[in-house]
């Protein structure tokens, strides 16, 4: 069994089509093996509006349609835009069945304005999936066109004021320094990491289970598929770690919402 609890849909909103369907995705995913995919449609630049929002999370639910047994589908919200946010996290998790919230790089995860929106989650006991990375400078994270990039250091600070939240550090192999951010996370037990990204140094996935234990790692490749699942096989795991990470903890996790 194996749950991708970090993917994306084919289609973009307001972006030109990436070239391929939501059938290669799951062509891909039964090649490798990955039963579910927890998938979200962010806009990755720039604050965009509540009609932008809701048509990311348009896109992902017709894809979810498309796919009932295998997408899964996460709400993509701007926290900036307080009541309409939570609102249509509403909608999105009590009318079209999705499971969590994903949240990108509008606001970082340290910023008094997302706490509402994490309120809300922690209530409804969902899992928050937030893209994050540790660029080496500010210039860098610039570069990136990410200047508000969220890392552990801000993400375990959001964990501390809401400890009933369930929060999820995006991509832990894909951006910036993965062995600071691992550190950063340690006595947090609230925060679990995903194993997604297209960075596959040696002992990324070794480093999470020391730091963090097995039961807060979780797999995923954020569309690097045969990596993602490359590195949980070839880490030098228990099977029993293995199955933890593949899909127990995010089975665990999902059987906590209240919605």
């Amino acid at each position: 069994m194996k749950i991708d609890v970090h993917c994306h849909v084919a289609k973009r909103a307001n972006r030109a089509s990436r070239g391929w369907t939501n059938a290669d995705l799951i062509e891909a995913a039964d090649k490798l093996g990955i039963d579910k995919l927890l998938c979200s449609t962010p806009v990755s630049r720039g604050q965009p509006t509540m009609k932008m929002v809701r048509e990311c999370n348009d896109i992902t639910y017709e894809a979810m349609k498309e796919y009932p047994d295998r997408i899964l589908g996460y709400a993509f919200v701007n926290p900036g835009y307080f009541t309409e946010a939570i609102e249509e996290v509403e909608r999105c998790i009590n009318e079209l069945g999705m499971i969590g919230i994903k949240l990108y790089n509008q606001y970082r995860a340290d910023e008094p304005v997302v706490l509402p929106l994490i309120r809300k989650a922690a209530e409804m006991q969902v899992p928050v999936l937030w893209h994050a990375g540790h660029p080496p400078s500010p210039e860098e994270a610039l570069r990136w066109g990410q200047p508000r990039i969220s890392d552990g250091v801000h993400i375990a600070a959001l964990a501390r004021k809401v400890p009933d939240a369930i929060l999820i550090n995006g991509h832990i192999g894909g951006g910036g320094d993965w062995e600071w951010s691992i550190k950063a996370l340690k006595n947090v037990p609230n925060v679990y990491v995903d194993t997604s990204g297209s960075v596959v140094d040696e002992g990324i996935v070794e480093m999470c289970v020391k730091y963090l234990g097995a039961e807060r790692v979780l797999f995923g490749t954020d569309l690097s598929m045969e990596a993602g699942v490359g590195k949980i096989l070839g880490a030098d795991l228990t099977d029993e770690q293995r199955e933890l990470i593949f899909w127990k903890n995010i089975d665990g996790i999902l059987r906590r919402r209240k919605v």
